[in-house]
């Protein structure tokens, strides 16, 4: 599937239990899962997202997350436009990403694949 630079094209819900989250949302809307170890499941919504309940990684909100073409240049635009980095750069089994704040407070995240 082609990614589109600069567009919300993932979500992660912070969830207590994947087993739970994943039970409820299967019966509630029919959405399917990919399970990446015992705190992560990723999600098939229309919206591609996952839930996440690693205590060390789970938002206290819903974390939107920016697919970027070129990672470096969008956390240089984020960080010239106000963005306050909350977590620098990391590798993930998908690539890479970033959060960052908004100056209202909201947390986002950007990544790119490898």
């Amino acid at each position: 599937m082609s990614k589109t630079h600069h567009t919300i094209d993932y979500i992660e819900l912070p969830v207590d239990a994947t087993g739970a989250a994943k039970a409820f949302y299967a019966a509630a809307f029919g959405w399917t899962f990919q399970d990446y170890g015992p705190t992560y499941a990723a999600l098939s919504a229309g919206i591609d997202g996952g839930f996440q309940a690693d205590p060390a990684e789970k938002t206290p909100a819903p974390l939107a997350i920016v697919y970027s073409a070129d990672l470096d240049a969008s956390l240089a635009a984020v960080r010239l436009a106000g963005g306050e980095i909350t977590r620098a750069v990391f590798d993930f089994p998908g690539g890479r990403r970033f959060h960052f704040r908004d100056p209202s407070g909201n947390e986002l995240a950007v990544w790119s694949d490898r």
